[in-house]
C-alpha cells in the first residue's frame, strides 16, 4: 500500500468544478451557474451537464444556452457610490430600481461584493470575477467595513463600548463592533439625531440597523465609507471608478493575486 498518497489525493480529479469555470468567465456567479446547470442549460463537449459535481479541463468546451463562454478577462474591481433607494440585486419582482439600472454604460458584466440594503448608501465594490467576489466577501479575509451612521435616540457611550465584545440579539450572535460617537456634528437636522462611526468585520444582513435598534436607536441614514483598504473617498452618488490592477494586486498580496489571475497593466483604467 502506498502510504504517501492520502485518500483525498488519490480520488482527486484533474481540472476545476464546472460552476467555478463558468463563474471565472464572468458570465455569472458560481451560485447562478449551479442554477443554470439544474435547469439543463449547460453543456460540456455537447452533452448536457446534470450535476455541478463535474470537473472540466481547459481543453473542454462549455456552452450555456448553446453559446460558448465569454473569453476570460483578468479580475477587475470598481468602487461605486451607491445612492440610497436602489436594491443591490440584478432584478426586483416588485419593479423597484436596482444598482444595475443606474450603472454607467461601458462597464462589463459586474457583480457586487456583498451588498448594501435599499436605504443604505456609500461604497459598494463591483467585480467582473466570481472568484474575487467570494474572496473579498469571506469573513476570514479580515477586512473591516467602516460606516457613518445617523441615529435618532439617546446615545449611551457605555453601551457603545460594550459592543467591542460583541452582542447577541434574539439568539443571533454579532461579532465585535467598534462604535464611536462623532463629536463634530455632520448634520443640521437638529433634534435628537447623532452621528456614529461604526466598524465591523462580519457584515451580517442589516447588522448595524439591528444592533442600533437593540440599543434603543433608530438608524435614519447609513453610509459605508470603506471596505477593507478601499475608500469611498470623493466619489459622488452614482459615480464609478476602477481600482488600478497594480493597487488590487498590492492589497490582495502577490500569492492570492496570482491565484486569482490578476494581471497588472492588462487594461487601461476607465
Amino acid at each position: 500500500m502506498d502510504r504517501t498518497a492520502s485518500p483525498a489525493s488519490a480520488n482527486a480529479k484533474p481540472g476545476e468544478r464546472i460552476a467555478k469555470a463558468i463563474a471565472r468567465s464572468g458570465l455569472c456567479s458560481r451560485r447562478e451557474a449551479e442554477t443554470l446547470i439544474a435547469q439543463g442549460r449547460v453543456e460540456l463537449d455537447g452533452e448536457t451537464v446534470e450535476t455541478p459535481a463535474v470537473n472540466v479541463l481547459p481543453s473542454q468546451n462549455i456552452t450555456v444556452d448553446g453559446e460558448p463562454l465569454p473569453a476570460f478577462e483578468p479580475p477587475r474591481l470598481w468602487r461605486y457610490h451607491k445612492p440610497a433607494g436602489l436594491l443591490t440585486a440584478a432584478r426586483d419582482p416588485d419593479g423597484r430600481p436596482t444598482v444595475f439600472d443606474r450603472l454607467p454604460s461601458g462597464l462589463p458584466r459586474v457583480m457586487p461584493v456583498g451588498r448594501l440594503d435599499l436605504n443604505s448608501e456609500g461604497l459598494l465594490l463591483l467585480t467582473n470575477d466570481g472568484g474575487l467576489k467570494r474572496r473579498l466577501e469571506l469573513p476570514a479575509t479580515g477586512w473591516r467595513r467602516r460606516y457613518r451612521v445617523r441615529v435618532f435616540g439617546s446615545v449611551q457611550p457605555k453601551a457603545l463600548a460594550r459592543l467591542r465584545d460583541g452582542i447577541e440579539i434574539e439568539g443571533l450572535r454579532y461579532g465585535p463592533i467598534e462604535a464611536e460617537l462623532d463629536r463634530t456634528p455632520g448634520d443640521r437636522s437638529g433634534g435628537a439625531n447623532a452621528w456614529l462611526t461604526m466598524t465591523l468585520r462580519e457584515g451580517k444582513n442589516r447588522e448595524i440597523r439591528r444592533v442600533c435598534e437593540a440599543l434603543g436607536l433608530t438608524v435614519n441614514r447609513l453610509i459605508r465609507l470603506a471596505f477593507g483598504p478601499f475608500q469611498l473617498g470623493a466619489l459622488k452618488p452614482g459615480e464609478v471608478e476602477e481600482v488600478p490592477a497594480k493597487v488590487l494586486k498590492e492589497q490582495l498580496g502577490a500569492k492570492l493575486a496570482a491565484e486569482l489571475g490578476v494581471v497588472v497593466d492588462a487594461h487601461r483604467r476607465r
